[in-house]
Parts: structure tokens; sequence; C-alpha cells
């Protein structure tokens, strides 16, 4: 593995660490307090590609490689983690289930208006009694004559609000997961109903949402791959989807570490910087060995997956260290900040909220264990 980046990668890191600095930390703490990113960056952040990332200019996007797209996505997460999820679902979880298993036409309608920013998508898997277990998810679709009819209801869903099309899984039979099925579902058609989640703890910049069908209509056209595939397309996509999360988790490393240090060089006690104290170094130093171990778990999925390798084990493994690290890092950013830690004027409280929920979603480090676990023993401890 080449752990130098090429001219385009680095441009690439440069011009949007340049973008974020200037469009989105001024910024991120009104956001966090409204609740809402303002959603007029989204064509700002399309322009330098964002949502472009590995989706072939054949589709509108920019291609490139899965390298270029961590370094994008750990760039989000030093910024403001609620606008990497924000392109993480319409652009990963989406937009790559629609590349990887959608019909010609299905790419030609969706994909170009993912890529330039004007559609955003969501990913319908979670339920309100299925979160790891999603498997045995409950929500329903029936064929009737040339449609499908969904109904049932999904909770946590990124962009919810907000999407124009959102991934549904939905059971087209009884048969656990080889009985779920996938569906392209456009948000305004009849029996849709979005309604947001308010109160979150962190990522409280983009819109979490209960998805709600009641015998929503749509096409046969509107299945995403074979009847009975659904469940293997959710698990591909996640796959993919965790190192997305693990690379915004190094994000917010490297945020904790500068703010900390920044911090830590200008701010005195005892007559000298606080960075003098030892106990303070040890605190940096944590940072910084989390930042590089981390990136470099990321940067190897990133180079499986660009050679077209198996990395579902290597994913599990860079997400479950990166947001674990994501949390030490945000706890020790604190410390160094002492009282000004812990008010949201500072960075490192809003690092830690959002970095609470990457040991939850798309698989918790809970089930991550049990996968590795799984790959390494021969074993499956799910039955």
């Amino acid at each position: 593995m080449d752990l130098t980046l090429n001219e385009e990668q680095q441009a690439f890191r440069d011009l949007a660490r340049e973008f974020l600095d200037r469009e989105a930390i001024p910024h991120r703490t009104q956001w966090d307090r409204d609740e809402s990113v303002d959603l007029d960056i989204i064509p700002k952040m399309a322009e330098i590609g964002f949502f472009g990332l590995t989706i072939p200019e054949e589709y509108g996007g920019l291609g490139g490689d899965y390298l270029t797209y961590v370094l994008g996505m750990e760039e989000l997460g030093r910024a403001d983690s609620a606008l990497r999820g924000i392109v993480s679902v319409s652009n990963g979880l989406f937009g790559k289930s629609v590349l990887g298993f959608g019909t010609e036409e299905q790419k030609q309608e969706w994909l170009p208006g993912i890529a330039d920013g004007t559609k955003l998508g969501c990913f319908g898997l979670t339920e309100p009694d299925t979160g790891s277990d999603a498997g045995n998810l409950t929500s329903r679709a029936r064929k009737d004559g040339g449609d499908y009819v969904l109904n049932g209801q999904k909770l946590f869903i990124t962009n919810g609000t907000w999407a124009d099309v959102a991934l549904v899984f939905a059971r087209t039979s009884d048969d656990g997961p080889r009985g779920v099925s996938a569906f392209l579902v456009p948000t305004d058609a009849p029996g849709f109903e979005a309604r947001e989640i308010k109160g979150k703890l962190g990522l409280r910049g983009q819109a979490t949402a209960e998805l709600f069908l009641s015998d929503c209509r749509v096409p046969a056209s509107a299945l995403l791959g074979e009847e009975g595939k659904g469940f293997k397309i959710a698990m591909t996509t996640l796959d993919k989807g965790r190192v997305s999360v693990a690379a915004g988790c190094v994000g917010i490393v490297q945020g904790c570490l500068e703010t900390s240090v920044e911090y830590a060089t200008s701010r005195t006690q005892f007559g000298k910087p606080l960075a003098g104290f030892q106990l303070v170094q040890e605190l940096i130093s944590d940072m910084s060995v989390d930042a590089d171990a981390a990136r470099l778990l990321v940067w190897r999925c990133a180079d499986l997956i660009d050679r077209g390798e198996p990395f579902g084990t290597a994913a599990s493994k860079a997400k479950l260290f990166a947001s674990e690290a994501a949390v030490r890092a945000a706890n020790n950013a604190i410390q160094v900040h002492g009282g000004a830690g812990f008010i949201d004027e500072y960075p490192p409280a809003k690092y830690l909220r959002d970095a609470r929920v990457m040991t939850l979603y798309e698989g918790t480090s809970q089930i991550q264990k049990l996968l590795i676990g799984r790959a390494e023993t021969g074993v499956n401890a799910f039955v």
C-alpha cells in the first residue's frame, strides 16, 4: 500500500479543508444550536465535488478513487459531522446502492441529481424494533399488479425530511433476511410521510427522521435489484458506510487534536503555557497516536476497495477503532480545555456529542466485535 497521496488527492484535501474552514467552521456552533445546517451550503459542497466522489462521470460524478472519498469524509468530520452525515448517506448509502445494484434506468434517473447536489437520498433500514437485527424488519411490500404497495415505519433516518428519494427496505416474504427487498421510493409519493426527530445529543445539524409508509404505491421498476436481495444490498452498502463513518471519526480526532494544541499553547497557567505541563502533553499525545492509527486503518480499507479486494472485516476494525478513538479524543480535548471545554463556544463539547453516536449507528461497537470475532474464528456468534 502506497501511503503517499498523489497530487490530485492532496489537491482535493487542501481544497476541501480551505472550503470548510471558510464555509462551515464559522457557522457550526449556530447550526448545532438551531438543530439545522444552512441548506444553502449543499450546492456549494456539490460544487467542490463532495457529492460526486466515486460516482462515475457518465452519471454526472467526478469518478475518482475511494481514498479521495475518505479524505473528503475526514475533512467533513473535522469541520462538522452533520455535514459528513448528509454526504455519506446521500452519496454513500443511497448513491452507492443505486450504482452497485440499480438498472441503467435507475442510475440515469437518480445518480446525476445525487452527484450535483440537486437531489438528496436517504437510507430507510432501521425500524423502531429492529436496529442491529435488520434481517427481522417488519415493513412490508406486497405486489399489486404492476406495482408494489409498502407499509411500515422507519426510525433514525438521516436526511429523512430533506431527501427527494428514500431507499426503503421492506419484507416481500417471511423468509427471514432472504425475504427482504429494496425499493427506490420518491418522498413525494402518496402514503409517504417523514417527521423530523428533535432533541438529539449530537449530529444536531442534520435532519434525522421517522418515516411512515401507509399504502405507499410505487411501480415495479422501483425495485432495486431482485426480490429477496435487499438484505444483501443493505449489508454490502453498510460495509462501505462503515469506512465513511470511520473516516469522519478520524476527522473528529484530528479536530480535537488541533483545537487542543491551539488552546494549550495559548492558555497560560502557573506562569507557563498549558502545553508545558507533562500531563497535558500526555492527553495531546494520546490524541495524536489515535489520529494516526485510525487514519491508517481507514486508508487500508480505501486501498482494499480501490484494488477490488475483500474489505468487510477491515471496515469493521476501522469503524470500531476510529469511533471509540473519537470519543476518547473528545473527552481528552474537554480535559485540556477545562471549564471552557464544557460550553459550546469551544469545539470539544460538540465533538464529544457528535462522536458518541458513531459507536452506535451503522453497526454498534459490539456488532463490529462480533463481525471481527466471526472472521477470526469462523464461528458465527449471531446464531
